[in-house]
């Protein structure tokens, strides 16, 4: 049930609207089917039905039942100004642009100051290349310094349309704030660049790429430029350097690939339309990381409308809904990613982990396994794949699967480790460890400084009663990285006790079970030590905590055994210093 102070609210805005409610049965009815709407959607008879869902759906950012349903709340009260003010945006959010731009213009005129609507009139404006009034509709509505900085966007580009390109590059020359400088660059030199004015271009692209080198699309625009004006060895420089930063994204891939094979690569702006679609992907893109997600399915939906071939931008829609876990609207976002997208593998991998989040794992599996039959070299749907199997328990699969991933990487980079990290998982987990312990140290080779590599190999050799000096290295360099994971202090403090150092183990593992109480193996862990120092009765507690903690099924016949019988007596010396030290193989 919703809050009570919703269902309150809702209700009197229902009242207000000249909706009659018939005690709570209308609004249970909405809710119910605002949770879980078929599609097409069954909507309610009941005008009081419909609206009461439209706003539960509308606060859960279920733009396609808060579309709906608004619309079904409008038919009864067609004038009321706030009903077609829900109607019109849940309809700009869900993508219905027709309906919106209808909507929009009869809330202009109820609501002339209403900033949306005229960017969204502005926008078909745009679309049908009728620039003067795009311009005239994006001046109007309410002030602020992002309201402005959106205008004097969108107006630049206005004026780019009709082809008057001074006043467009004057109008962003304007903005003098140094925070906006990257901005104001960056559409400068696609203006320019649009009205082959070279120089000019050259200058602001580079400068909004020397502001900006972890920005992709920045990074893109320039490469691009560089490479159509002649300079494809600087285009390719651009490209690896970004590389280096975030490794393998498929857009540079496919750039440097085109790049190899001499092909031209073409502005992803090629008009004013697209222009004014890259204005509202990066107020999008922003809002998405600024966790304001529905401000940003408004721009990222009439980014895609003057652009709809910015997968970018698609993608970025798509992962709104998936973190909304609105999983079936992702999905069909996804799918309207273009084929020939380079993105479009990422768009179908995801399709593949959200139907694992949907609880249908056999379809998740089978969809990224027909995935990695399609694509053997693709190193991203191979990863998945992996976690997938890894995370499934399936050791043995997971590692072959990684290493046709390691197979697929021409030369181990930095980045890499975590694909040896993960095989070495697999592999310790099937019961092979020579095998695991090479790709930990080998993960390790190429970052050194991962804890979790770290901490696993140190804590496999302690477990084992191998290399303990070297593992106590490896476990306290991780500690000293990562002071408050609870996992890692637990490898330090097992350490200690492998050693029959108990006073140092009783104080890491006491640490370890505060950061993470409900770890069955810490519980574990610490029962041990505290059976060790005398302290029976808490050691039973902890081991009784540890097997209600659902532990892994090898752990639990040695929890029960402890529980019935307690620890054997101890060995002299320690049991873990009268080990011969290895060399781990």
């Amino acid at each position: 049930m919703p809050p009570k102070n919703l269902l309150q609210l809702a209700l009197r805005g229902a009242a207000a609207l000249g909706f009659s409610i018939a005690a709570g049965t209308a609004f249970a009815e909405a809710k119910r089917r605002s949770a879980d709407v078929s599609d097409p959607f069954e909507v309610s008879a009941s005008p009081a039905g419909n609206y009461l869902a439209a706003l539960i759906a509308g606060a859960d950012r279920d733009t396609l039942a808060a579309a709906t349903y608004s619309r079904e709340a409008l038919r009864f009260n067609p004038r009321n100004r706030e009903l077609i003010e829900r109607a019109f945006v849940s309809s700009l959010s869900n993508g219905d642009m027709p309906q919106s731009f209808a909507l929009g213009e009869r809330l202009a005129k109820a609501d002339p100051k209403n900033g949306i609507v005229h960017l969204a009139l502005g926008v078909r404006a745009f679309k049908a290349k009728q620039f003067a009034g795009a311009r005239a509709e994006i001046i109007k509505g309410g002030g602020g310094r992002q309201r402005d900085l959106t205008v004097s966007l969108l107006t630049a580009w206005s004026y780019a349309g009709t082809g008057d390109f001074r006043r467009a590059l004057e109008t962003l020359d304007k903005i003098k704030d140094e925070r906006l400088s990257g901005f104001r660059d960056y559409h400068m030199g696609l203006i320019a660049d649009l009205a082959k004015n070279t120089p000019e271009a050259a200058k602001r692209l580079k400068a909004a790429y020397e502001a900006e080198k972890t920005g992709l699309r920045v990074v893109d625009a320039y490469a691009r430029f560089q490479a159509r004006r002649g300079e494809r060895d600087d285009a390719k420089a651009i490209y690896q350097a970004f590389d280096l930063l975030a490794p393998r994204h498929p857009l540079v891939l496919a750039a440097l690939a085109d790049l190899a094979a001499g092909k031209p690569l073409e502005t992803n702006v090629p008009n004013a339309a697209a222009g004014a679609g890259e204005v509202f992907y990066q107020l999008g893109s922003l809002g998405s990381q600024q966790n304001d997600s529905f401000a940003a399915m408004l721009y990222l939906r009439m980014s895609l409308f003057l652009a709809p071939d910015n997968a970018l931008a698609t993608i970025t829609l798509a992962d709104i809904y998936e973190r909304l876990k609105q999983y079936e609207r992702a999905i069909d976002v996804y799918e309207t990613v273009p084929a020939r997208s380079p993105l479009r593998g990422n768009a179908d991998i995801q399709t593949g982990l959200i139907l694992e989040a949907m609880g249908k794992s056999d379809d998740a599996l089978k969809h990224l396994e027909a995935l990695a039959k399609a694509n053997p070299g693709d190193v991203e749907g191979l990863t998945a794949l992996g976690n997938l199997q890894r995370a499934r328990k399936q050791f043995a699969e997971s590692g072959e699967t990684y290493s046709k991933v390691i197979a697929a990487i021409e030369r181990p980079a930095r980045s890499d480790w975590v694909t040896y990290y993960f095989r070495g998982i697999a592999y310790e987990r099937s019961k092979q460890w020579p095998k695991a312990e090479a790709d930990f140290k080998k993960a390790l080779e190429l970052s050194p400084d991962q804890p979790m590599a770290l901490n696993y190999l140190g804590y496999s050799w302690v477990d084992q009663g191998l290399n303990l000096d070297d593992s106590f290295k490896l476990l306290r360099r991780a500690v000293d990285l990562r002071p408050n994971d609870g996992y890692i202090i637990d490898s330090l403090g097992w350490a200690h006790y492998r050693l029959g150092q108990y006073d140092a183990a009783l104080r890491e593992l006491e640490k370890a079970i505060e950061l993470k109480p409900g770890d069955p193996v810490i519980n574990d862990h610490l029962g041990d030590v505290y059976w060790r120092v005398g302290r029976r009765l808490e050691a039973q507690f902890q081991w009784n905590h540890a097997r209600d903690l659902k532990p892994e099924p090898d752990d639990l016949v040695n929890i029960l055994k402890k529980i019935a019988g307690g620890l054997e007596e101890e060995k002299t010396p320690a049991a873990a210093e009268a080990q011969p030290k290895k060399d781990g193989g």
